[in-house]
């Protein structure tokens, strides 16, 4: 009985070993959500015309998703004929494992941006995906059958906002949650085994933008940290509204909240701005104060990544900024290299897609200035807009582009 029970111990741990690995991208921005990679040991300066192309997979269908690479697998999504469907490929070759229909496929809103927009969340042997018109799903990643599914305006009351739902859905223990939005309540927690609802922030019911939560713990209190147009909020697990602050963005909110110990840094486009509060307790509660508002990053589509004490991203009134993080103050900026895009970084090197013109380039992530070390242009950059944030995972940099995945070798040798 005991070597039975050991064995299956093994067997267990073995097949948790092959669905997760330290140089594996789970989720939207990475490991923590940061837009971060771990990994060392890669190139910091490319070859003339880039690192070399690894493979390219292509009929993967329109849309603005990443991808999740986790095991041998890897995950996204994109709009084929009238279906938006979820794919698994495999990571040595892109080859197409399966795919699975998600829902409704198309152009939510003005401007014709079809195609679904959020990542898909990889949780061991499941994983979690939303379509840009409010269908939540869970998958199994082995072969995409559908456990469970759910639909963010029908089930939960949610409001979409006007290009369609964004969001990567998050997993924290036992629970999936995502910001439908409305009057019901922005923010609803469910069994990611079954789909059942845990709870829904009746307390805190702003309408959905286009912002990713991110778990933290601030204060010493976990947390999940949510940013919309009209607010930046913490919630409990449990559901509770643990504090709040009014903080106004214009048209479209997109980027993800950056979290470090008790500041929570936040940014978005049209003006906007960027904003730094710090996160107290006190009196037995939490208080959240503004430090700063400010017009250094007003990152539209691109997010912003903190290395260090310094922020960076794109502002579309300067360009490629470096902002300190305590006091919001510029320590360069620079507009003529590389276009509007995303932004993340491995390595002590950013990697910057610039959004129109097909350009990826690596540059050092050091406060001391604007620092170029290699740059390519991808071959069949998409139209309307390259959006999707570039990956880096298991020494490859991965680039979603519409109908086609890029993926490049930067492993150094």
């Amino acid at each position: 009985m005991r070597l039975r029970l050991t064995i299956g111990c093994v067997c267990a741990l073995t097949l948790v070993s092959t669905l997760c690995r330290a140089d594996d991208w789970p989720q939207w921005r990475g490991p923590k959500r940061d837009g971060l990679s771990p990994e060392t040991g890669l190139l910091q300066q490319w070859p003339q015309g880039g690192p070399a192309l690894a493979w390219r997979a292509t009929g993967l269908g329109e849309g603005f998703s990443s991808v999740s690479v986790v095991g041998d697998r890897i995950y996204t999504t994109g709009d084929k004929g009238d279906v938006c469907y979820v794919h698994g490929l495999n990571r040595a070759d892109g080859k197409l494992l399966w795919s699975t229909p998600l829902g409704k496929a198309g152009a939510p809103g003005w401007g014709g941006f079809a195609g679904p927009r959020g990542t898909p969340t990889v949780d061991g042997d499941l994983l979690y995906v939303m379509g840009q018109y409010g269908e939540l799903a869970c998958l199994k990643t082995a072969d995409g059958v559908k456990v469970w599914a759910k639909h963010l305006s029908k089930d939960f009351g949610g409001e979409r906002p006007e290009w369609g739902y964004s969001e990567s859905v998050l997993i924290d223990g036992d629970q999936a949650v995502c910001t439908p939005g409305g009057s019901k309540g922005a923010i609803v927690a469910l069994d990611k085994r079954t789909g059942r609802l845990l709870w829904q922030t009746k307390d805190f019911t702003d309408p959905a933008h286009y912002s990713s939560l991110v778990c933290a713990e601030i204060a010493g209190v976990k947390q999940y940290v949510q940013l919309t147009a009209d607010s930046v909020v913490g919630v409990s697990p449990k559901g509770e509204v643990l504090w709040r602050i009014e903080r106004k963005g214009k048209t479209a909110v997109i980027p993800t909240p950056v979290v470090k110990g008790d500041k929570v840094y936040v940014t978005s486009g049209y003006g906007a701005g960027s904003h730094l509060f710090v996160v107290e307790r006190a009196g037995g509660k939490l208080q959240v104060r503004q430090v700063y508002a400010e017009r250094s990053i007003a990152s539209h589509h691109g997010g912003a990544v903190l290395v260090g004490d310094h922020v960076y991203g794109y502002c579309d009134s300067r360009g490629w900024v470096c902002q300190e993080l305590a006091t919001g103050k510029l320590t360069w900026t620079e507009k003529r290299q590389v276009g509007k895009g995303s932004v993340m970084c491995a390595d002590g090197r950013l990697y910057l897609r610039a959004e129109d013109d097909g350009i990826v380039a690596l540059i050092e992530a050091t406060p001391d200035g604007y620092k170029e070390t290699g740059r390519f242009v991808q071959p069949g950059f998409g139209k309307p807009k390259t959006w999707p944030h570039p990956v880096v995972a298991g020494k490859k940099l991965y680039l979603r582009d519409q109908n086609q995945l890029l993926c490049y070798d930067i492993q150094a040798r």
